[in-house]
Protein backbone atom coordinates (compact mmCIF):
# COMPACT_ATOMS: atom_id res chain seq x y z
CA UNK A 1 0.00 0.00 0.00
CA UNK A 2 1.29 3.51 -0.81
CA UNK A 3 2.33 5.59 1.94
CA UNK A 4 0.05 8.93 2.13
CA UNK A 5 2.36 11.49 2.76
CA UNK A 6 -0.48 13.84 3.46
CA UNK A 7 -0.69 12.44 6.95
CA UNK A 8 3.32 13.31 7.14
CA UNK A 9 2.66 16.92 5.95
CA UNK A 10 3.68 18.53 9.60
CA UNK A 11 6.32 16.48 10.24
CA UNK A 12 9.06 18.21 11.53
CA UNK A 13 12.94 17.41 11.66
CA UNK A 14 12.78 16.82 15.83
CA UNK A 15 10.15 14.22 15.04
CA UNK A 16 12.16 12.39 12.27
CA UNK A 17 15.32 12.46 14.12
CA UNK A 18 13.70 11.02 16.92
CA UNK A 19 12.29 8.49 14.40
CA UNK A 20 15.39 7.61 13.38
CA UNK A 21 16.86 6.92 16.58
CA UNK A 22 14.12 4.47 17.70
CA UNK A 23 14.95 2.48 14.31
CA UNK A 24 18.41 1.82 15.60
CA UNK A 25 20.11 4.79 13.30
CA UNK A 26 22.70 6.33 14.70
CA UNK A 27 24.45 10.21 14.17
CA UNK A 28 27.42 9.24 12.49
CA UNK A 29 28.49 12.87 11.62
CA UNK A 30 27.68 16.72 11.12
CA UNK A 31 28.83 18.80 8.84
CA UNK A 32 27.82 22.12 9.14
CA UNK A 33 23.56 21.83 9.30
CA UNK A 34 24.43 18.29 7.47
CA UNK A 35 23.52 14.97 9.63
CA UNK A 36 24.42 11.82 8.74
CA UNK A 37 22.70 8.59 10.32
CA UNK A 38 23.31 5.07 9.67
CA UNK A 39 21.79 1.48 10.35
CA UNK A 40 23.85 -1.29 11.10
CA UNK A 41 22.15 -2.70 8.08
CA UNK A 42 24.05 -0.57 5.91
CA UNK A 43 20.97 1.96 5.42
CA UNK A 44 22.08 5.85 5.52
CA UNK A 45 20.11 8.89 5.96
CA UNK A 46 21.06 12.49 5.01
CA UNK A 47 19.75 15.60 6.86
CA UNK A 48 19.71 18.89 6.41
CA UNK A 49 19.23 20.80 10.01
CA UNK A 50 18.40 24.27 10.20
CA UNK A 51 15.83 24.15 12.52
CA UNK A 52 14.45 21.51 14.68
CA UNK A 53 11.22 22.34 14.37
CA UNK A 54 11.01 22.62 10.48
CA UNK A 55 8.85 20.74 8.88
CA UNK A 56 9.97 19.04 5.41
CA UNK A 57 8.35 19.13 2.03
CA UNK A 58 7.01 16.63 0.84
CA UNK A 59 9.88 15.22 -1.93
CA UNK A 60 12.06 16.00 0.57
CA UNK A 61 10.08 13.32 3.07
CA UNK A 62 9.81 11.09 0.01
CA UNK A 63 13.15 10.83 -0.62
CA UNK A 64 14.47 10.38 3.09
CA UNK A 65 11.36 7.73 3.59
CA UNK A 66 11.52 5.37 0.49
CA UNK A 67 15.01 5.56 -0.84
CA UNK A 68 17.18 6.46 2.47
CA UNK A 69 15.87 4.92 5.12
CA UNK A 70 13.45 2.45 3.63
CA UNK A 71 10.63 2.43 5.15
CA UNK A 72 7.41 1.14 4.71
CA UNK A 73 3.87 1.99 5.58
CA UNK A 74 4.22 0.04 8.68
CA UNK A 75 7.66 1.01 10.06
CA UNK A 76 5.81 4.69 10.15
CA UNK A 77 3.09 3.27 11.79
CA UNK A 78 5.44 1.33 14.62
CA UNK A 79 7.81 4.41 14.69
CA UNK A 80 4.32 6.32 15.37
CA UNK A 81 5.02 8.88 12.67
CA UNK A 82 1.67 8.01 11.14
CA UNK A 83 -1.63 7.32 12.75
Amino acid sequence: MAIDYGKLRGLTVRRLMSALRRDGFQEWRRKGATRFYVHPDGRTVTLHVHKLGQTLKVGTLKAIIEEQARWTEEDLERLKLLK
